[in-house]
């Protein structure tokens, strides 16, 4: 019974990523579910811990969720927030602060970016002032919403090998209701 629960939350989770994630992925030249695998393969080679390659796998899903309040960071962690807990969630909420973070402390990280995400920044507030800076740092999800958003910059690479989207399940299954 609670593997079939499980069963249909997964499901339900990554039915964005199989019906609308082979979408554009906001001028990157890969699309949606392509730049997730790709994020969950380098967290899981990296030895990311269970919730992180989870979080790295989702991090995007907010942009197949449709428009709404807050960003797409928000929407996708209001979203798992049912069935995840903030070991996956909070990545997920800070990821794109944690690009506006490292934009901030490092300049050469910003011209590292692809033309996208800098793009992408300007519309997402763009560098920190001192004040979110120092809020940032103190979230405590903030190493990983870093790590997160360093596997999200180098899941872009048309073709890069990948693991398929349903060896992840039995991952995505195990961290329900952790």
């Amino acid at each position: 019974m609670l593997w079939r629960m499980a069963h249909t939350v997964v499901e339900e989770v990554l039915e964005p990523l199989r019906a609308a994630g082979q979408v554009a992925y906001l001028g990157e030249p890969v699309a949606v579910t392509e730049h997730l695998l790709q994020a969950a393969t380098i967290a899981e080679a990296e030895r990311s811990s269970p919730a992180l390659v989870v979080a790295a796998l989702l991090h995007d899903l907010g942009w197949l969720l449709g428009t709404g309040p807050g960003g797409h960071e928000n929407r996708g962690a209001a979203f798992l927030s049912e069935f995840f807990d903030k070991s996956v969630t909070e990545p997920i909420r800070l990821h794109v602060q944690a690009k506006r973070y490292l934009c901030t402390i490092d300049p050469e990280y910003y011209q590292a970016l692809t033309p996208a995400s800098q793009r992408t920044l300007r519309t997402q507030g763009g560098l920190l002032d001192p004040t979110a800076t120092a809020a940032f740092e103190a979230e405590h999800y903030a190493l990983d919403a870093v790590r997160l958003r360093r596997f999200d910059d180098q899941a872009k690479q048309p073709g890069a090998p990948t693991r398929e989207l349903d060896y992840f399940v039995p991952l995505v299954e195990g961290m329900i209701g952790v």
